[in-house]
């Protein structure tokens, strides 16, 4: 019973109490989180307040919500009533504490979900690694030397090892994708502005998203279904109505049109990752490529981008407190800040162009299959990696095929190959804007056929020699 569903079902029909359920959460955490440091914060004392109150209502013949004693953690740039939202940072710890809970928290709290906590990742969500020099590296559950994947690293790790089922993190320029990927599970990154922001420590405002990690695509089906509505909290938030997608998960995807990307997502990544596409489209018979234009530059003005509205977020501290920052941050914030204006809005104005290019290229294709990394988990403390015979940064490099894609909001969800012998690696699934009930029928479709999975890896688990 790993899965939000079936313990949330459980839970409803009395087969186990949710107390019962935080308390073997609370429990597993005490004793294995000090292999992997996910949690930053443990709510213990709230949660099981939350849990007697759900085993209260089951009691009196209430509903107590679709995920009824379902354990929950989010990353700590999610406000928690009651904790410090820390966003990684060792300056923030300094401010109170959050007298309201996030949007996100809120929904998931109303469904009858128990917060357990909050998790772990890289400082004010600038990076690829959740190695936190405050806080300390998040350690991948299939192999404890090698990195999580970042920004949302404990939230990835927490859900693969089996400490919480479901996690919610935020997503930049790949910092759900590339830890679901690296960690062996799904993680989705919906339409720029369909869910909620309110409460959630941004990075760079025209990028932001926020979604869930889980281990089934049905939980995260139905986790954004819970999380979908207007909020007049976020300016950005749409006011599109919510379109339901858990009840269209099981649809017929023959009509669907799915081609795998080429050119600039075909380069610069281990055979392996691309092996890992490939074994996806040949289950759902894809044979068709299309090319996504410019790509390259489009990485680049996120880059120019991210760094500079990064940087101007944290000006002050910058100025005045730069010793309080993590180094790696820190240095990238500096240069952020010494982006000439002109570079910034030459990006702005080349983002527009590309997400109209984009648009074209949907007028053709449903879903687009693309890498999510350019390789599979690499160490902690790693500085470099060797790809077509070039060494490069290793921490840059891991966005390589998510960033080009959040550059415009597009939706994607990052499905994981899990490898006899050998670590995950992720496949994003891509579509048009507010497409998401298309993305999640054909991970539904390959969850069926057994081409995707995410099973509980247990932190104890010997350290892989594969790379």
């Amino acid at each position: 019973m790993n899965d939000a569903v079936s313990i949330a079902t459980a839970v409803r029909e009395g087969k186990v109490s949710a107390v019962e359920v935080t308390k073997a959460a609370i429990a597993q955490i005490a004793v294995r989180d000090h292999q992997l440091n996910c949690f930053t914060a443990v709510t213990a004392e709230t949660a099981l307040t939350d849990a007697a109150h759900i085993d209260r209502e089951i009691a009196q013949g209430n509903h107590p919500g679709i995920l009824a004693g379902v354990p929950f953690a989010v990353k700590n740039l999610f406000d928690i009533t009651g904790l410090t939202t820390l966003a990684g940072s060792k300056i923030n710890a300094e401010n109170l504490a959050a007298s309201l809970d996030a949007t996100a928290v809120a929904k998931l709290k109303q469904a009858g979900a128990v917060l357990v906590g909050a998790l772990n990742m890289d400082e004010y969500a600038y990076g690829f690694v959740t190695e936190n020099s405050h806080y300390g590296a998040t350690h991948n559950p299939h192999d404890l030397q090698r990195v999580a994947g970042g920004s949302s690293g404990g939230s990835a790790a927490a859900v693969a090892a089996g400490l919480v089922p479901l996690t919610l993190g935020s997503d930049t320029n790949g910092s759900i994708r590339v830890p679901a990927a690296l960690c062996g599970v799904f993680g989705f990154k919906p339409t720029y502005g369909r869910l909620s922001r309110a409460g959630v420590a941004l990075f760079s405002s025209s990028f932001d998203h926020i979604g869930p990690f889980a281990r089934s695509v049905q939980d995260i089906a139905t986790v954004f279904d819970m999380l979908q509505g207007e909020d007049d909290r976020d300016p950005i938030c749409t006011k599109r109505p919510p379109e339901l997608v858990l009840p269209q998960l099981k649809q017929d995807i023959s009509n669907i049109r799915i081609a795998i990307a080429d050119d600039y997502f075909t380069k610069g990544a281990e055979p392996e990752a691309l092996a890992a596409v490939q074994k996806v489209a040949d289950a759902l018979n894809v044979t068709e490529y299309v090319t996504i234009p410019e790509a390259h530059r489009a990485r680049a003005a996120a880059f120019v981008i991210t760094a500079s509205e990064g940087a101007n977020l944290h000006l002050d501290k910058l100025r005045c407190r730069p010793q309080d920052f993590d180094a790696a941050t820190r240095d990238r914030f500096l240069a952020g800040a010494l982006i000439p204006s002109s570079w910034y809005l030459q990006a702005q104005r080349f983002r527009k162009w590309y997400r109209d290019r984009v648009r074209e290229v949907f007028q053709n294709v449903d879903i687009i299959l693309a890498p999510t990394t350019p390789i599979s988990a690499p160490l902690i403390g790693q500085q470099t990696m060797i790809l077509d015979g070039e060494e490069i940064l290793v921490r840059p490099h891991l966005g390589l095929f998510t960033q080009p894609l959040s550059f415009i909001g597009l939706p994607v969800l990052s499905v994981p190959i899990q490898r006899q012998n050998a670590l995950p690696l992720g496949v994003q699934l891509i579509a048009a804007p507010y497409n998401e009930a298309l993305i999640l029928q054909v991970a539904a479709a390959l969850e069926v056929k057994d081409v995707v999975s995410a099973p509980v890896i247990s932190p104890s688990f010997p350290p892989s020699s594969s790379t």
